[in-house]
């Protein structure tokens, strides 16, 4: 028997994939599953793919049977998660999935989200510098979103580096549809989606921009990072394609590029760099909690270019939440993930 971990907001599709990731997990062993809306209905009612679970009834969001567990991770919509957070026992362990603890500045954290500033945690993308330390040692952690977990990925080691200009950043990035949540809504229809992509909040309104700011500028410290973000729906259940570009800082910085993000990533089991020529796509890394990143200098624009893809519910949501438990629980830290997609 391993930790018994909760699971609050068990019924949307990043709580489905934390189930399906979990219920492989060798060390792991699945305790309360509460949702809310949903409480009363069998786990398979909404994930059928499940069949282990069949028999399991999803419980409300009770923060005494919670907090049962050895670690409880929160899959809730924006503000819930604070909410749960403030009842429970201070030394629970807890990873959040949503944003609540994700921002470092109230004032920032106004002006994106409706709910009150509810502090930060532990951020927790195990691949930025000195991350790894400070995740093992919390004992709550803010999963980063999943546009930010692409973009920071791209961009870190060459901001490290000094190799692009911190103040010129652009970010377009598409992103299936299970990243709008399970809960219905119009303009995610098939007959609206399909066949069709568009971006949405244009002009530096989506909420990953502070965030991706925000992981940037730590590893440039004292310098202001400027991105201009652009989000697009794209007709695909999931995965994210992210091109990021920056402004070189130097003539001969675009011959470094490589070699930066090689040495960053040369010893990370989930992430990697494509040989050159070739250059990632959604697929290759879909059901994974794989990134995969190619870069190329723009010479003619003076831009390096890197496009990174991931699983928006696997790197970018449950898969990285049981990477950072593994890590606080002093578990293997790729236990119960892969870095193999699913191919077709």
């Amino acid at each position: 028997m391993g930790a018994r971990v909760a699971v609050a907001g068990a019924s949307g599709y990043a709580g489905g994939e934390l189930l399906r990731l979990l219920t492989a997990h060798p060390d792991l062993e699945i305790g309360p599953l509460s949702a809310q809306a949903s409480a009363g209905t069998s786990v398979t009612a909404l994930h059928p793919h499940l069949p282990e679970l069949e028999g399991a009834v999803f419980a409300p969001t009770d923060a005494r049977i919670l907090a049962e567990a050895d670690l409880l991770f929160t899959a809730l919509p924006h503000g819930e998660s604070a909410r749960l957070a403030a009842t429970l026992p201070p030394d629970l362990k807890i990873v959040d999935l949503g944003a609540d603890f994700r921002l470092g500045d109230a004032g920032v954290w106004t002006r994106y989200y409706p709910t009150p500033y509810a502090g930060q945690w532990t951020y927790g993308l195990p691949e930025l510098p000195g991350a790894r330390d400070a995740i093992r040692a919390a004992a709550t952690v803010a999963a980063p979103g999943c546009y930010a977990t692409a973009s920071i990925l791209a961009l870190a080691p060459l901001l490290a580096a000094g190799l692009v200009e911190p103040a010129d950043i652009v970010i377009v990035a598409a992103s299936g549809t299970s990243g709008a949540g399970r809960s219905p809504k119009p303009d995610l229809l098939a007959t609206e989606v399909m066949g069709s992509m568009r971006a949405y909040e244009v002009g530096g309104t989506h909420r990953h921009t502070p965030e991706i700011e925000q992981a940037l500028l730590s590893q440039r410290t004292g310098v202001p990072v400027t991105v201009s973000f652009t989000p697009v729906l794209a007709p695909m259940p999931r995965g994210i394609l992210a091109t990021c570009t920056a402004r070189l800082a130097s003539a001969g910085a675009g011959a470094r590029l490589r070699d930066a993000l090689t040495e960053a990533y040369a010893r990370e089991p989930f992430v990697h760099l494509l040989p050159e020529g070739r250059w990632p796509s959604t697929g290759a890394t879909l059901g994974s909690n794989a990134a995969q990143l190619q870069v190329a200098a723009d010479p003619h624009a003076g831009r390096a270019v890197v496009v990174s893809a991931i699983d928006n519910l696997g790197k970018g949501a449950a898969g990285q939440a049981i990477q950072n438990a593994n890590l606080m629980l002093d578990l293997p830290e790729p236990s119960g993930l892969t870095s193999h997609g699913v191919s077709p």
